[in-house]
């Protein structure tokens, strides 16, 4: 879902890719989201919240932001993300076997997976497959926060 030409400016560091394009490249190589944005660490690795790599949507009303290192798990990844009230955001379906977790831990969370949609509040968590489409939607009026637990299958 890339093309040729847009891979070979982000190769080139002549753009920056959105959100969306990272996890089509991601889903595409069929490797975690994580490996493209670092190398290993060492063993016992700390991640500072102000030293993490912040991805904002195209239209900045989602942020996600790493909370495991780059390089801790082939298999797992945990983010934190912010969506901005009255937003939504459709995620392109994961690579066959990934799975989620998401725990809301303010706000509200309208999660669509498919065809099926669950209303989330504060301490409420989804477990879903994660390669189908799927939608994070914020109905409030403020901003929502969320912890999201990627599982790989291999």
């Amino acid at each position: 879902g890339v093309s040729r030409a847009a891979l070979s400016q982000i190769e080139t560091l002549k753009s920056n890719p959105s959100l969306s394009v990272l996890w089509k490249i991601a889903v595409g190589l069929e490797v975690p989201f994580s490996e493209l944005l670092g190398n290993a660490g060492p063993e016992v690795n700390l991640l500072r919240r102000g030293d993490t790599q912040v991805l904002r949507t195209a239209d900045g009303r989602m942020e996600s932001r790493p909370v495991t290192p780059a390089g801790f798990s082939r298999e797992i990844e945990v983010y934190e993300l912010r969506l901005a009230g009255r937003s939504s955001h459709h995620a392109e379906p994961h690579s066959a076997g990934t799975k989620e977790l998401i725990v809301v831990l303010s706000g509200v969370l309208r999660m669509t997976v498919g065809s099926d949609t669950f209303e989330l509040g504060p301490g409420d968590s989804l477990a879903f497959p994660a390669d189908r489409p799927h939608v994070y939607e914020n109905p409030g009026g403020g901003e929502a926060r969320y912890h999201n637990l990627v599982i790989y299958g291999r």
